[in-house]
């Protein structure tokens, strides 16, 4: 795997080193070793499936407060997104930096998402699925979001939403200290 820092502080892109032949191409998706020795969490406690039925489906921006951050590791196997995230941690040199990517099932991207930083994606193509691999626990009470079109960020979205949840359309702009996040440290 090659590991590449983004303009968010903790966050990387992986790019999947790929090993094909006649039958076709093997990769590994994550080593905990390879992901400690570049600082970053690497024991995954739980893995999670979104699929998106439509083209322009909007999930985000999603976070959990202290104490049950969670550090996320994304993969689209179907179609592609566009997948987005901002910094919440307001001790961050890069707080409120926004940063996104194109993950595809044909490009085999990763992005490493840690704790304290918010994510959020549209899909770019009908049919889409993304794989999650998770360090921390779901828990129902510590969910939080902030509004995917906030103008605090001013996030550059390729498409207009044609399918968002009724939740995340509710979810509040930001407003510093409203959303406790763990330091940058």
């Amino acid at each position: 795997m090659l590991f590449q820092k983004t303009t968010v502080d903790g966050a990387f892109v992986i790019q999947l080193q790929v090993d094909a032949d006649n039958r076709g191409w093997f990769a590994r998706t994550s080593c905990s070793r390879e992901f400690q020795r570049h600082g970053l969490v690497g024991e995954f406690t739980q893995c999670s499936i979104s699929y998106n039925i439509r083209c322009g489906t909007l999930r985000g921006l999603h976070f959990q407060a202290s104490p049950h951050e969670e550090t996320k590791l994304v993969r689209c196997t179907r179609g592609a997104i566009y997948d987005v995230l901002v910094d919440l941690r307001e001790d961050s040199r890069t707080f409120r930096t926004w940063v996104a990517f194109r993950l595809a099932a044909d490009n085999h991207l990763a992005l490493y998402v840690p704790e304290g930083v918010a994510h959020g994606f549209i899909t770019l193509h009908d049919d889409t699925e993304v794989f999650y691999q998770i360090a921390g626990f779901y828990e129902h009470a510590a969910a939080r979001g902030i509004r995917w079109n906030d103008p605090a960020f001013g996030i550059l979205w390729p498409l207009k939403p044609t399918v968002i949840s009724v939740r995340d359309m509710s979810h509040p702009n930001y407003i510093a200290g409203a959303h406790p996040t763990p330091r940058s440290g």
